[in-house]
């Protein structure tokens, strides 16, 4: 058992993952760092583990019931808590160079598709949410990676499947901070801005250390209080 609060961090091998492992590491916090391929997570947490931070893997796709309820078992047998949830697992398949199945035109793109990434970037989050909040205790924190591409008073066109998986998990982010408002569990999107990372790209406006502020902050700041918000840079931003 650990004395530390336990964070668990999805689609920690790389990019916004990574980086938010390493910091909530870095205030104390146990990290299971989980990556969908287990060669690309041992090698993130080799190199996390150069600088001798408290963190573990495991194996962890979000779209197996059987790899969400497995993570379960485990924090509940070596931890016996989860005290921070970060919902970070993502894919934008969606590309402006594909005229096909997966294009980034809304009248091009297959439903399919649309489902796939819904299946990921929502279904994903909820099905962790309902494994890992039974483990939860007063004043956890659980904080889903959304986008403003998400947002609903900001959005323009294209990228139909991702726009819709973000603005649906801004709305479980509001379901479940209500429904666990009286368990003190608080509950927060936040859109890390436009990010230099593998679905980003090389000519994204922000750093992965500016990207992560925001999701470090509402996982771990001592004062935390508010919940079921969309956040950017620390401020409050329009669904």
């Amino acid at each position: 058992m650990h004395s530390r609060r336990i964070a668990v961090v999805t689609g920690a091998n790389r990019g916004l993952g990574l980086e938010t492992a390493r910091q909530l590491a870095e205030r104390g916090f146990h990290v299971i760092l989980t990556s969908r391929n287990p060669q690309a997570g041992a090698e993130a947490l080799k190199r996390l583990q150069t600088q001798n931070l408290p963190l573990e893997l495991r194996k962890l796709d979000v779209n197996s019931t059987e790899d969400v309820q497995a993570l379960a078992r485990h924090i509940k047998e070596s931890h016996s808590r989860v005290d921070v949830l970060v919902n970070n697992a993502g894919i934008l398949p969606e590309s402006s160079r594909d005229a096909g199945a997966k294009s980034a035109n809304p009248l091009k793109v297959s439903p399919v598709t649309v489902m796939e990434i819904f299946n990921t970037n929502t279904l994903g989050a909820v099905r962790l949410i309902q494994a890992l909040v039974p483990l939860m205790p007063e004043g956890a924190r659980i904080v889903n990676v959304s986008s403003g591409m998400g947002a609903l008073s900001d959005s323009g066109g294209g990228y139909l499947g991702y726009r819709i998986s973000k603005a649906a998990l801004n709305m479980v982010t509001r379901v479940f901070a209500a429904e666990l408002a009286a368990r003190g569990i608080l509950v927060n999107s936040v859109c890390p801005g436009w990010v230099r990372t593998d679905m980003g790209g090389a000519g994204a406006s922000r750093s992965i250390e500016k990207g992560v502020e925001t999701i470090v902050w509402l996982a771990s700041a001592p004062q935390a209080t508010e919940s079921g918000f969309f956040w950017r840079d620390r401020s409050k931003i329009p669904w």
